[in-house]
């Protein structure tokens, strides 16, 4: 009943093209309703694969988190996601949710709130909606700390974390460096912080120079402390410059990532962008569509290191993503040109020639490639 009426819930909302909703889960294992959040992608589609972010003290956090994917998927790079808000607001049941023993584990309300996140919600959502393997969970201060006991546990369900302003429970400053450091998955932890100090300073710091500490390529920690901010108006601060970090891997290539990664690598040119993308669909779990910027970036890649064998396998991709355009064959026109196989140029920068102009290549570049090629050769 819990799921039929969720769904008619959400089709009615769908229905009048708004993307965001509030509803009532009604949970078994904590046996009682509770107030959730949905955004989905305006342009979502069951047929593409979601990242999924699970967003804590929703009342807050929730429409922050929406406006910065949001603006992240279209103008930065982060994939589209789906984010959902749980509220813990009303009668502070973020303080039972979230309360630990005297231990620092979650006391008996806090275990079956983690089964209902754990055990309830996100399988509906798997069950239900097109969500990709890659997760994500945003908590502040008492909820920072809660979203750390999927650490304790074998597989973590969550591969990001955003912790704002944690208050730790106790030994966690500990226990957090200890489990991150015992994953061979890739996880991203970014810990988010006031410059004003507070009774909790002191353990975070400390938890913060132990997780620094770990020599482990799966390990992507970041840590950010921002001035002017205090306890209460951190929850403001720093979720962009999350997202930038742990989705930085699927944004295109930067000219930064240009000079400093791609030109300094001893692979082939094209085999960074092949292993760039297959980092992409291993972490997130779907294929990324190639970017035209990213085929541009090889392709400068290419001629500034002089590696033209990367031209061939850097073709074969330009014509399965941008097929009818003069892309694929213009750049294998100049692969042959480069390993001295002029007849062959010069009909493959003829078939280039007849087909539709793209980006910087136009008609009258390979008009001249050609002419150039008959001066030489007497074609």
């Amino acid at each position: 009943m819990r799921t039929l009426f969720i769904l008619f819930a959400l089709f009615l909302c769908f229905g009048i093209d708004a993307q965001v909703t509030q509803e009532i889960f009604e949970s078994f294992k904590l046996q009682e309703r509770r107030d959730v959040r949905y955004y989905f992608p305006e342009d979502y589609d069951e047929e593409k694969k979601y990242p999924l972010i699970l967003v804590l003290d929703g009342e807050y956090l929730f429409d922050q988190v929406v406006a910065t994917a949001k603006f992240y998927s279209q103008f930065h790079g982060m994939p589209q996601s789906i984010v959902v808000g749980v509220d813990q607001n009303e009668r502070s049941i973020r303080l039972d949710d979230c309360a630990w023993e005297v231990n620092g584990l979650p006391s008996e309300k806090g275990k079956k709130f983690f089964e209902f996140l754990g055990m309830e919600m996100i399988p509906y959502l798997d069950l239900n909606y097109s969500t990709a393997p890659f997760k994500m969970i945003v908590g502040y201060d008492i909820t920072a700390n809660f979203q750390n006991y999927w650490l304790f546990k074998e597989n973590s369900l969550f591969n990001a974390y955003i912790s704002i302003s944690p208050t730790l429970a106790p030994e966690m400053e500990s226990r957090i460096p200890a489990r991150l450091g015992a994953f061979n998955k890739q996880i991203f932890y970014q810990l988010i912080l006031e410059k004003e100090n507070n009774k909790h300073t002191d353990r975070i710091m400390e938890m913060d120079k132990a997780i620094k500490a770990i020599d482990k390529e799966s390990l992507h920690y970041y840590f950010d402390k921002y001035e002017g901010a205090d306890h209460v108006s951190i929850a403001t601060y720093g979720i962009g410059k999350a997202f930038d970090n742990i989705f930085g891997m699927f944004k295109p290539i930067s000219p930064i990532e240009y000079k400093t990664q791609m030109l300094t690598s001893e692979e082939p040119v094209f085999d960074y962008l092949k292993k760039k993308y297959k980092n992409i669909e291993d972490l997130f779990g779907f294929t990324k569509t190639v970017e035209l910027n990213d085929l541009m970036a090889v392709y400068a890649g290419i001629r500034k290191k002089e590696d033209f064998e990367s031209l061939k396998p850097l073709s074969d991709l330009c014509k399965r993503e941008f097929p009818g355009t003069m892309l694929g064959f213009y750049f294998e026109a100049e692969y042959y040109e480069q390993m001295g196989e002029p007849k062959k140029a010069l009909k493959t920068f003829e078939k280039a020639f007849g087909m539709d102009e793209i980006d910087f290549l136009t008609k009258e570049m390979a008009l001249e490639k050609i002419d150039a090629l008959k001066a030489d050769f007497g074609y």
